[in-house]
């Protein structure tokens, strides 16, 4: 594994070819954004000439290669990072429910830190929401559904989490300068 500033590369070498894979620095949550595919050093001639086959593909370890990644220091720090990070905000979202009810300064957290915590490629926002706020998933649910219809969240078609909307940031900017 190589890794710098920009992020992490990881290279495996099946028969005549070496294919690197790129992952950028932030929390590893699936295959790399980037791949190359090239002859090794000392590659036989007819294997390259022949070009890269489907079986060279197919014996590509990828999910080694994710795991690799995922254990890299940088990765492990700002996955740590991001996961503070989180908490953080879905602690906040508890206080402000707590104060407020389902008000809009809380729907405006919720579905900020619920649209982040699918970003960041969390394996389940809710439940994780749900123990922060210290309310059931359920409830949770009820919220982001709220927080849709009300224009706090949008959806990203064929894809977990949302998109969040000008209407919320607005709201989280509105909070900060009040905070200030």
């Amino acid at each position: 594994m190589r890794e710098d500033e920009s992020g992490f590369e990881i290279t495996q070498q099946q028969g005549g070819w070496v294919i690197r894979m790129w992952w950028p620095v932030g929390p590893i949550t699936g295959g790399p954004q980037r791949m190359t595919v090239e002859p090794a050093e000392g590659a036989e001639p007819r294997d390259v000439v022949r070009g890269i086959s489907t079986t060279v593909l197919r014996r590509l370890d990828l999910a080694a290669a994710v795991n690799l990644a995922k254990k890299a220091p940088k990765a492990q720090e700002t996955l740590e990072d991001v996961t503070r990070s989180l908490d953080a905000s879905g602690e906040a979202a508890g206080r402000l429910l707590a104060a407020e009810g389902v008000s809009e300064r809380y729907l405006a957290m919720l579905a900020a830190t619920y649209a982040a915590m699918a970003e960041s490629g969390a394996p389940a926002p809710v439940p994780w929401l749900a123990r922060l706020i210290e309310r059931r998933p359920e409830t949770i649910k009820d919220h982001l559904k709220k927080a849709r219809r009300d224009g706090y969240l949008g959806t990203v078609a064929g894809k977990a989490g949302g998109e969040v909307t000008d209407k919320t940031r607005a709201a989280l900017k509105s909070m900060a300068s009040a905070e200030s």
